[in-house]
């Protein structure tokens, strides 16, 4: 137990430290770009004077390392400032927009992480079959295509054709539960087409590697089935690989959901992040930016803990 908990607080140190590291090239991202904020947002009109004053407001005219420093800390807090295209607080704009993404990755990876795993289990259980190579050739095609593609693919198909879908993803806070399912449907299904191939392909593996193992010959030579033999001896032993493979995909469901929300004109993290890039509100764009990192390092740690809690053996060096 000390083990793993030092395991955390390390995990966690560094987490924090490469947070550190991304809040800097976010922050000097924004610093080189080209043009003058002030100048950009006012307009070409707009006099030297305006300009100053505008700077001054947006405390522009201050030193790079001391609006970094106050932004950091304004972060850390949940403060992330006011939007320079509508005057709102970032946090207020940010917060719905979260959530709808988190229900979007929630909603993917209810359907993504039942199915990749069970294929992964039934491939491995009839490797070399028909069965085995159609899934491999499915799931390769699918992780293949951008996430565009297979978003316009699925409105042409189940949304232009069939009728089945809309194609909109327009939700809102009066939304019903059925109904917003019904909605994000079509961009839940477009990242689990994404994700499964890279979760069942893992999962696929880390049985096929443990099945040559000797415990698992002694099953075998027991008489027990092979359904007995993958579920009960060869995956509880295959969880650490097949977890860990999860929470990254988990954390990629959260992070990379950018083109599927602009396809989709969903109301999430992504689009607002688009918008935001477009209008040249340059605070959300920090803030969206950040809140992503801390997700991807967030689940690299859970990936992290969960491998060595299911493989204690891998605190011990080899």
């Amino acid at each position: 137990m000390q083990l793993i908990l030092k395991m955390i607080l390390q995990r966690l140190g560094l987490g924090l430290f490469t947070l550190f590291v991304v809040s800097v090239i976010i922050f000097s991202a924004v610093e080189l770009l080209p043009g003058d904020l002030a100048q950009e947002i006012l307009g070409q009109s707009a006099t030297p004077e305006t300009v100053a004053a505008f700077r001054h407001e947006l405390g522009l005219d201050k030193p790079a390392i001391v609006r970094y420093m106050e932004w950091l800390g304004g972060a850390a807090t949940g403060d992330f400032g006011k939007s320079l295209a509508n005057g709102r607080e970032i946090a207020e704009l940010i917060g719905t927009r979260l959530a709808n993404t988190l229900l979007l990755a929630a909603y993917a990876a209810v359907i993504a992480i039942p199915l990749a795993v069970g294929l992964g289990l039934l491939a491995a259980l009839y490797r070399n079959t028909w069965f085995d190579r159609s899934i491999n050739i499915f799931t390769l095609s699918s992780i293949s295509f951008p996430e565009f593609f297979v978003a316009y693919i699925l409105i042409l198909w189940l949304s232009v054709h069939a009728g089945v879908f809309p194609s909109i993803a327009n939700i809102n806070e009066s939304t019903p539960l059925w109904d917003r399912l019904i909605r994000m449907f079509l961009p839940a299904l477009t990242l689990t087409l994404v994700v499964t191939a890279h979760m069942m392909r893992m999962t696929r593996a880390a049985i096929i590697n443990l099945l040559a193992a000797p415990y698992i010959e002694m099953a075998r030579l027991k008489g027990l089935p092979p359904r007995v033999v993958i579920l009960k001896h060869a995956l509880p032993n295959a969880l650490a690989p097949i977890i860990n493979v999860i929470a990254l995909n988990m954390a990629y469901l959260i992070t990379g959901v950018v083109v599927v929300e602009v396809v989709f004109v969903y109301p999430g993290l992504g689009q607002l992040l688009v918008d935001s890039v477009s209008k040249r509100d340059i605070t959300v764009v920090q803030a969206c930016c950040l809140i992503f990192a801390v997700v991807y390092i967030l689940f690299n740690l859970i990936a992290d803990v969960l491998s060595i809690a299911t493989n204690p053996r891998l605190l011990h060096k080899k």
